[in-house]
């Protein structure tokens, strides 16, 4: 028997019913089968392009607030020579903008309220060419960050918090004090709001405040910037970017991409998305086994057609080869309906999930709770490929042992009642 005549009967027998009798196009019980496997792939392709999608959405608000990489002085303090760092910096092409800024974490106090904030000192012009949330505040809240005035631009929740206001006075109080002959004294600073942001990131819309670079130097006691921002022309490509950046600066300074300030987040993304793809494959496993049945039943039913083909000259080989067809096509069709039925959804749950909602009159996101009030979706290849394969391969393990039992069957035994 050759391999074309195992294709032949398999897929008959994929179509055929018990008996012989056909039950529509496929029998029941395959139906069932690849059903099964197709709910299961579809559901993983769905929540791991949600899951995408919300790191997506979340990575972009952060990345609109900081920068893709930061050189800072290997000692703490100020850079010796920034100008030079990020020219040097700028020469990997990679790089297409850099900026000084000074960091340092501080207390605003107003009244009885008090909450700490990371002042960054910036300069408005240069700061617009390295995040997107300079670059569209930069002609007009950041305009007003002159040099001197002292005047300080807040996330929009932190602003809340203190009860502030634009044109309201806040006191920032710089971490060291000043040392006078009664003691130390802290040292702080009375700023004027001149507006607020909202980054759509609790983490810095509630604690990031925005100074003058010259003002925060001052303050700070800092002799120039404390380190450069440096924006890449691929964002992916900032961990690499980032190790020869500190290869070609030299032991002077510290290079960290974002990935790296923001580890602790994307660490626990990675782990949640690692742990939904295995329990999700657990329900592709358990449809793919669910073939062992059908073809066990399929075999069971078949016994006289197996005999006659083995009295015919069938090898037991060509017998398992004809029960491997049957499971893979289970197999196949069902992972290439549940693909199709995956991307489907997951290219449109922008659409679905809005209907959903009017339909039931509930709201899965609420504005008021969430930042992001709608579901993102981001099908990517490197999680459709593996989910595709890994269902593949778990259906044509799931037909071995029926198979070979198939083959194993005595034809005169399996005729004696025939």
């Amino acid at each position: 028997m050759n391999l074309l005549y195992e294709l032949q009967v398999g897929w008959r027998y994929t179509r055929a019913g018990r008996a012989g009798r056909r039950n529509g196009f496929i029998s029941f019980i395959s139906g069932v089968s690849m059903l099964g496997i197709a709910l299961g792939v579809a559901a993983l392709i769905i929540v791991l392009s949600v899951m995408n999608g919300f790191q997506k959405e979340v990575r972009d608000r952060m990345l609109s607030v900081i920068s893709h990489v930061e050189v800072y002085a290997a000692d703490g303090g100020a850079l010796a020579d920034w100008e030079a760092t990020a020219a040097q910096a700028q020469a990997n092409p990679q790089v297409v903008g850099a900026a000084p800024f000074v960091a340092a974490q501080a207390l605003l106090a107003r009244g009885e309220d008090m909450r700490g904030a990371v002042v960054r000192g910036i300069e408005p012009d240069a700061e617009a060419t390295v995040t997107d949330l300079a670059a569209r505040l930069r002609d007009t809240t950041l305009a007003q960050l002159r040099p001197g005035e002292w005047h300080i631009v807040l996330g929009g929740e932190l602003a809340r918090l203190l009860g502030l206001r634009v044109g309201d006075k806040v006191t920032l109080v710089a971490p060291s004090g000043q040392v006078t002959p009664a003691g130390v004294i802290p040292r702080l600073r009375q700023f004027t709001l001149v507006g607020t942001f909202d980054a759509g990131h609790y983490e810095y819309d509630s604690a990031l405040a925005l100074i003058h670079l010259r003002d925060a130097a001052a303050l700070f006691r800092v002799e120039g910037p404390t380190g450069v921002q440096l924006r890449l022309s691929d964002v992916h490509a900032a961990r690499s970017v980032a190790v020869e950046l500190a290869r070609s600066l030299g032991a002077d300074v510290v290079v960290r991409d974002w990935t790296r300030t923001n580890r602790q987040w994307f660490d626990a993304v990675q782990i949640e998305k690692r742990l939904m793809f295995i329990i999700l494959t657990l329900i592709v496993a358990v449809a793919a086994f669910n073939l062992v049945s059908t073809l066990v039943m399929t075999v069971t039913d078949k016994r006289a057609d197996i005999a006659i083909l083995r009295t015919l000259g069938a090898s037991p080989r060509s017998i398992m080869g004809i029960f491997v067809v049957q499971g893979a096509t289970a197999g196949i069709v069902g992972t290439a309906l549940g693909v199709t039925l995956g991307l489907l959804v997951a290219y449109h749950v922008d659409v679905i999930v809005p209907a959903i909602e009017r339909l039931l009159g509930v709201a899965f996101l609420p504005g008021s709770i969430y930042l992001i009030s709608r579901m993102p979706s981001d099908p990517q290849r490197a999680d459709i490929v593996p989910i595709a394969v890994i269902s593949l391969v778990l259906a044509f393990l799931a037909t071995i042992y029926p198979s070979w039992r198939a083959s194993r069957v005595n034809p005169a035994e399996a005729l004696r009642y025939e």
